[in-house]
């Protein structure tokens, strides 16, 4: 359908849609997790194939007529095998809805219900589908705070903590980053029958032979998700788990940016397994049309040019790491090795949920986040999260890093004086600041000098 007939049909949806548009063509798109995908795996997304009802797998679907949804999904499969440089005894799965849907399907298809899985504390940077859970009483909170080992509590927020015995390792808190004898010692003592490494917000590389050894020495499963890191670990601009890991799992649209969904990797008797985890453990038919999409963007990930986008995403987030910290920025971990930069707002006098509201009214869209040690709670935490994956996109380089960098920190700084104000009356003194207005205008016409194809 193109955007006359909808124009036509269905005003309001499509003014909706163009308002999206205009947003996403003057800001700029700074959450770790967003890109923005080509013209052609947009096309793709939008085929016939969302049509098509294909439960099962390849050459043993319960609906006929799926010859062509075979041929597409077996040609997907192909191009993340190779585009991974997988082993040949590797295999994919293709179908899962994304990545929380990848994960838990993992664990449907290898563990049992009550099986104890070790994962990355999620306040350090880990995830909800890594089996969350916290204590609410503070009566009953029986967690040593100054351990590296986290038990969990009554609170039990993802499905995958209330199926299974989650354990979670978090980050050295001198160093914010994995202390990988501590995790040794923590999954000695509680004999895991799955390791997790992965997360949302842990700026530097992990150590994947490392935690392979660990997973060795108590005979677990590992799996690596690399949801964030996916396309910087195909173009080789960051280590890459494959071959190490027992089973890989990650999103589609974050710096591989190849449209929604997600990919499983792993050893071919163990994917059997998995392909069982997602049907029927846990879906009926996958999104023929989002399958789409991905093999596009993974034929396009494929490309020499890719390859030079991947590290320019890591090269940005290094360049601007290093300007933030001129602003007296407090970087977790230091910096970044990756395509996201970890701000603790500690010493700025205002924190996470004011000062991402007041940098989308200055044109920057980024989110609000929690941080080793945080102590202030997850819907207003200390720190700023930041990611280059769509800027780069858009075509910027080092060279405009000074000026965001400079803009966040002037935003810091007007704000400052109202971080005690209730949030209605902050924003509202943002939404009037003629300052905050002058900075969204210079970021539109930044903008505007790297425009994207709508």
């Amino acid at each position: 359908m193109t955007n006359a007939i909808l124009a036509e049909q269905d005003p309001q949806v499509f003014a909706i849609i163009k308002k999206e548009e205009q947003k996403q063509q003057d800001k700029l798109s700074m959450i770790p997790s967003e890109n923005f995908f080509s013209p052609a795996v947009r096309e793709a997304t939008a085929s016939v194939f969302a049509h098509k009802y294909a439960e099962g797998n390849i050459g043993g679907r319960y609906y006929e007529g799926n010859y062509y949804v075979d041929e597409l999904e077996q040609l997907t499969i192909d191009r993340a095998l190779k585009l991974f440089n997988c082993p040949a005894d590797w295999y994919a799965n293709v179908q899962a809805l994304g990545g929380s849907n990848a994960n838990q399907s993992v664990y449907l298809g290898l563990l049992n219900p009550g099986d104890t899985m070790l994962a990355m504390y999620l306040p350090d940077g880990g995830h909800l589908s890594h089996g969350w859970s916290f204590e609410p009483d503070k009566a009953k909170r029986i967690e040593d705070v100054d351990s590296l080992e986290y038990l969990g509590g009554s609170r039990k927020v993802n499905i995958s903590s209330r199926l299974y015995n989650v354990i979670q390792y978090k980050v050295d808190p001198q160093t914010q980053r994995f202390d990988y004898d501590e995790v040794e010692k923590i999954a000695l003592k509680h004999q895991p029958k799955l390791i997790i490494t992965g997360g949302t917000a842990y700026p530097s590389e992990i150590a994947y032979q490392r935690m392979r050894q660990i997973a060795d020495k108590v005979g677990a499963l590992y799996m690596a998700d690399i949801a964030h890191e996916a396309g910087l670990i195909a173009a080789g601009a960051n280590s890459s788990p494959v071959g190490i890991a027992d089973i890989v799992t990650m999103t589609t649209h974050k710096t591989l940016r190849s449209g929604r969904g997600a990919i499983i990797l792993g050893k071919a008797e163990l994917i059997k397994k998995i392909n069982r985890g997602v049907l029927p453990g846990l879906q009926g038919g996958p999104f023929n049309h989002c399958i789409a999409g991905i093999c596009v963007g993974l034929g396009e990930a494929l490309q020499p040019e890719f390859k030079e986008y991947a590290h320019q995403v890591v090269k940005n987030a290094k360049a601007l790491a290093e300007e933030l910290k001129k602003y007296d920025f407090e970087l977790v971990s230091g910096g970044t090795e990756k395509h996201l930069i970890l701000i603790d707002l500690t010493n700025k006098g205002v924190f996470g949920k004011k000062f991402a509201r007041a940098l989308d009214h200055a044109g920057i869209i980024a989110n609000m986040n929690g941080m080793p040690q945080d102590t202030r709670p997850p819907a207003d935490p200390s720190a700023l999260r930041l990611g280059t994956p769509w800027i780069t996109t858009r075509g910027m380089k080092e060279t405009e890093m000074p000026a965001i960098a400079a803009w966040i920190d002037r935003v810091a700084k007007l704000i400052k004086p109202w971080a005690q104000d209730e949030f209605v009356d902050f924003e509202a003194k943002v939404i009037a600041s003629s300052e905050i207005q002058a900075i969204a205008q210079e970021v539109k016409e930044l903008c505007k000098r790297f425009p994207q194809e709508m």
